[in-house]
């Protein structure tokens, strides 16, 4: 077993465990929350980080997988084959939405494609405000969810093993051939279109999986709180992806992960000391703050600054001759 994945299996059972160790109902409900943020942060890193797109309309596809689910829970019973329904109709719209926001948009490059997402994701949240017949607009409205979801140990064991095989799944993605093609398309996408491949087509599909695991992670996200408003469509929700990917690290997946539980964390931490101290209550400054210090003293992102330190230090171990080695050999005999 290579190490790093030694390192995921140990991280993943030390999760496993800490709610029978610590049975803290707010630190419960603190890593569901850092668990759901890391699946959608690892959703925005497949565009940006292994395909180069930049997009500030990401928060779509966070927000129809809330409301998708957040819709057909208040209408069907509180049944687990209603609940399996919902999510099935909200993937489809997901993935329905994605596929046609990315034939639309994908064929423009750089600031005008993040433009236009900006553009299209303004007009679900204005349809959202608007559409109060349906939505409630920002105040909006409760449903209710089988009875699984609604105890905090069990909903941070399902959150936590939604992080794991949306992990495990991505990965396989990116590392398998057309992860490969994808990560071509970041570096030269003149080069990739040239070679035959039909970079628009791989860059609609990058979006449709990244637009249904960020619906999923909409969905968890509605269920954890029971609740939905217009929030969920809203620009900071990008841009929070945005920093949890930057900061952990861009095209690492498992630096979206570190990222999330950093800024979770980090706001959480900052918000309480706002009852020590009222230089606290501009909490948003001092996370800003914090921020700047991480991208200066890591550049690459934590996890990927990590990997560049450790591809340096591997480098530099001295290679043995065939003498010395031959000699440790004897004396291991002897």
């Amino acid at each position: 077993m290579k190490k790093s994945n030694l390192v995921l299996l140990l991280l993943a059972s030390g999760l496993f465990l800490l709610p029978f160790i610590n049975d803290s109902r707010t630190m419960l409900i603190l890593m569901t929350q850092i668990f759901i943020f890391a699946v959608f942060a690892m959703s925005y890193d497949v565009l940006l980080g292994f395909t180069g797109i930049v997009s500030f309309g990401h928060a779509m596809f966070f927000g129809i997988g809330a409301y998708g689910l957040a819709l057909c829970m208040k209408h069907f019973d509180a049944t687990y084959f209603s609940f399996f329904l919902a999510v099935m109709i909200t993937l489809s719209l997901t993935a329905i939405v994605s596929y046609f926001v990315g034939i639309l948009t994908l064929r423009l490059h750089s600031h005008f494609f993040a433009m236009l997402t900006l553009a299209v994701a303004g007009l679900f949240l204005v349809a959202a405000e608007k559409w109060r017949s349906l939505t409630l607009g920002r105040d909006g409205f409760t449903f209710r969810v089988p009875d699984l979801f609604k105890d905090r140990l069990s909903f941070y064991i399902l959150s936590l093993v939604l992080m794991i095989v949306v992990y495990l799944f991505l990965r396989r993605f990116t590392e398998s051939p057309f992860g490969k093609v994808l990560q071509a398309i970041r570096e030269n996408e003149k080069r990739v279109e040239s070679l035959g491949y039909r970079v628009i087509h791989y860059k609609v599909i990058a979006n449709v999986v990244a637009g249904m695991t960020a619906g999923l992670a909409g969905m968890f996200y509605a269920m954890s709180l029971r609740f939905v408003n217009t929030t969920v469509f809203s620009t900071e929700v990008t841009l929070d992806a945005l920093l949890m990917t930057i900061i952990g690290g861009v095209g690492t997946l498992f630096g979206a992960v570190i990222g999330a539980g950093l800024i979770e964390f980090a706001r959480h931490g900052l918000m309480d000391l706002a009852k020590v101290h009222w230089i606290f209550e501009r909490w948003i400054i001092l996370f800003g703050i914090v921020y700047i210090l991480v991208v200066m003293f890591f550049p690459a992102g934590i996890v990927g600054t990590a990997k560049i330190w450790w591809q340096k230090r591997t480098r530099k171990q001295p290679v043995k001759t065939e003498s010395e080695a031959a000699s440790d050999t004897e004396k291991n005999i002897s």
